[in-house]
């Protein structure tokens, strides 16, 4: 089995698109034109990432768990690097450099209301 996409909801479709775009290589699906109701974006490995607006959770729920998180696997520490200093140079508030994450080097940081991981295994 594999999975086919996530969904997640968000307070401002074209903005977290685009910052998803910018950021982490996603790409719009030509299928679904975007709008300020739905994004459905391709990733790299034929992953799709829909993203909603919030207003359409149907019992007015707007957050997630505390734990809950999306993570991302570059290649490299040097690739985490680059990653974090484009999303500084971007404006996004990143609250911790990267560091040793357990078995992993990386950073997490909040987007609208989702907390991302971006690390690699690779400790070279």
């Amino acid at each position: 089995m594999t999975i086919n996409h996530l969904n997640l909801t968000v307070k401002d479709v074209s903005q977290a698109s685009l910052f998803f775009q910018t950021y982490l290589g996603f790409q719009h699906n030509s299928d679904t034109p975007p709008n300020d109701t739905l994004a459905v974006l391709n990733g790299q490995d034929g992953f799709l990432l829909v993203l909603m607006q919030e207003r359409l959770n149907e019992n007015g729920n707007h957050s997630y768990p505390d734990a809950f998180h999306i993570g991302f696997y570059l290649p490299d520490k040097a690739a985490v690097y680059h990653t974090w200093q484009q999303l500084q140079d971007g404006g996004i508030l990143l609250t911790q450099a990267p560091k040793q994450i357990r078995k992993t080097f990386g950073f997490y940081f909040h987007y609208d209301n989702i907390m991302i991981e971006i690390t690699t295994a690779n400790n070279n």
